[in-house]
């Protein structure tokens, strides 16, 4: 029996230990909450234990400042007898006060409910005690915090996701916050949906990059707080392009094919632009690449200084990203303007005929100048006959002459394709007529040095046999009182490729020289003007051509 008896005065000298043995209030005596919000007030109270208390008796109350708890109602009270102020009652709330704990709650916080608070404690009708060396100072302001809109995760395109919109300062318990999320990523969602506190939603790549809003409003009193956020969503890449720009042009042009052609010579540069989030790693590759190709450029943009025809083919952008990877290829042709060969002339015995090749990517058309007619295409009649035909890059056209020949007619060859053209000219020299086989006055233009070179020794070499032949046999007489030049039958036979050819070209093939051998023929004497190699004309130029002239000797 004697240890029950002292265990009242065991624990009454524990507690006279305890710092809170005397009558002590721990509160936060300053608190600021926004107005339709809720605060939580932490508080601790003491006073001196006797085992004569009993805890079923011990309340607590909280009244305003200035207020006498003998006839004034409580704000907050667990005192049955003791009603609270109606305009607090429901939201000023306490803890249990066996556990020493003054704790105040309040929740949709008014502008009235400013002002300053005080504790009092209460053990049956034996004590009471007011706290009043500690009292709280309650501020309620008008509404200014945003909600907060929370992200668990990094937003990836296809993975659906949960958004959470919490308003600070709101609690658990209180009146009802309505909320409603805006913005392009949701507009398709249920509409009850979008007036959840919590929102579940599948970003897509188009939604990176767009607002996305969740609103609050709050009813007593009616307020409205939103925050505006922007959407970060990882996709792959998508909608890759190819971009060109031409020499020291900024101007980019997108290409709409997936084929180039770009003209000899010109300065390229390629840009790869890839939609996705983060930015995806660019490189370029020559063909299609394998697993482990090494790029030959590691980022967006392509050089190319000189375009030929060793740049001809496939170039390839890839696009890589964690999410995936992506590639396009361009496929880069070389274009060119006509390069011309020719045209050479030659008798027959059905009249003259008159040859002309070209070669250009894309393949050149042909056409032959008359005087003032134009010929071109495949066609015949009485007079005249064209041929032409293509294959690859080469065109060929002949002409055939049988009537109609006059003097001082000036005959070429137009070689055109879109990105250039070029012509040469043969001029058939003044007489008093052209005889109608085996011998006209003519001179070749447009031909390179050593053809004409070449062909004019021939000439010369033709002329001194006929004549050694003919002082043998004895110089016939000449009936006809017009004055041939010579014969056309070995005009051009040494002609050689330029080196500007194509290896793969098939040089024209010259006509046999005619079998006149009792044509009567005259010395001759050769005279050149101006003979040098130019370079291909302008198409449009109306510069004259330049001609060799052949004379008789007297």
């Amino acid at each position: 029996m004697v240890p029950l008896l002292l265990l009242p005065l065991l624990w009454r000298g524990s507690l006279q230990q305890q710092p809170g043995y005397q009558y002590e209030l721990r509160v936060q005596e300053s608190v600021t909450v926004h107005e339709g919000l809720c605060v939580h007030v932490p508080c601790s109270f003491f006073y001196p234990w006797s085992s004569w208390y009993s805890p079923s008796n011990l309340y607590t109350s909280w009244y305003r400042h200035r207020e006498n708890p003998a006839y004034d109602s409580p704000v907050a009270s667990n005192n049955p007898r003791k009603p609270v102020k109606r305009e607090t009652q429901g939201r000023f709330l306490l803890r249990d006060p066996r556990t020493n704990d003054c704790s105040l709650s309040i929740t949709d916080a008014k502008r009235s409910d400013t002002g300053r608070y005080f504790f009092q404690m209460e053990i049956g009708t034996q004590v009471r005690r007011i706290y009043q060396d500690k009292m709280l100072d309650l501020q309620v302001t008008v509404l200014t915090d945003k909600p907060h809109i929370q992200i668990p995760e990094p937003l990836e395109s296809g993975r659906r996701t949960q958004l959470a919109c919490i308003l600070p300062g709101a609690c658990e318990r209180g009146q009802h916050f309505t909320f409603f999320w805006a913005g392009a990523a949701v507009d398709s969602l249920n509409t009850q949906t979008l007036h959840s506190s919590v929102l579940t939603f599948t970003p897509r790549p188009r939604d990176h990059g767009t607002s996305l809003t969740c609103q609050v409003k709050v009813q007593q009193p009616l307020l409205t707080t939103q925050r505006t956020i922007r959407l970060d969503v990882s996709y792959a890449p998508q909608n890759l392009t190819i971009g060109v720009s031409f020499r020291n042009d900024t101007a980019l042009k997108f290409l709409q094919t997936t084929s180039l052609p770009i003209l000899e010579g010109e300065a390229l540069r390629l840009l790869c632009v890839a939609d996705s989030y983060p930015p995806a790693e660019l490189s370029w590759f020559r063909g299609s690449p394998g697993l482990n190709a090494t790029p030959i450029s590691s980022t967006a943009i392509l050089e190319l200084p000189r375009v030929g025809p060793a740049q001809e083919g496939e170039f390839t952008c890839q696009a890589r990203h964690p999410l995936g990877s992506q590639r396009v290829s361009l496929s880069l042709s070389v274009v060119y303007p006509p390069q011309l060969l020719g045209p050479s002339c030659s008798w027959e015995d059905q009249g003259l005929h008159c040859s002309c090749s070209s070669w250009a990517q894309p393949a050149p058309s042909l056409r032959w100048r008359l005087g003032a007619g134009l010929l071109e295409g495949s066609h015949g009649n009485a007079s005249h006959a064209v041929n032409s035909s293509s294959e690859g890059p080469w065109t060929n056209s002949s002409l055939s002459l049988r009537v109609g020949l006059s003097s001082d007619l000036r005959l070429s060859c137009e070689a055109r394709n879109v990105h250039g053209a070029q012509s040469a000219s043969v001029l058939l020299l003044p007489g008093k007529a052209v005889p109608q086989a085996g011998v006209v006055p003519a001179a070749l233009g447009g031909a390179g040095a050593m053809a004409l070179l070449s062909l004019c020794l021939c000439l010369i070499s033709f002329c001194i046999v006929k004549s050694r032949r003919r002082q043998a046999a004895g110089r016939p007489k000449v009936t006809n009182d017009e004055d041939p030049v010579m014969g056309t039958g070995t005009w051009g036979s040494q002609e050689k490729l330029g080196p500007d050819r194509p290896p793969d070209q098939v040089p024209p093939t010259k006509d046999a020289p005619p079998s006149g051998e009792q044509q009567e023929l005259y010395y001759a004497n050769l005279s050149f003007y101006e003979m040098k190699t130019r370079e291909p004309q302008n198409p449009e130029a109306t510069g004259s051509p330049e001609y060799s002239e052949i004379k008789r000797a007297g």
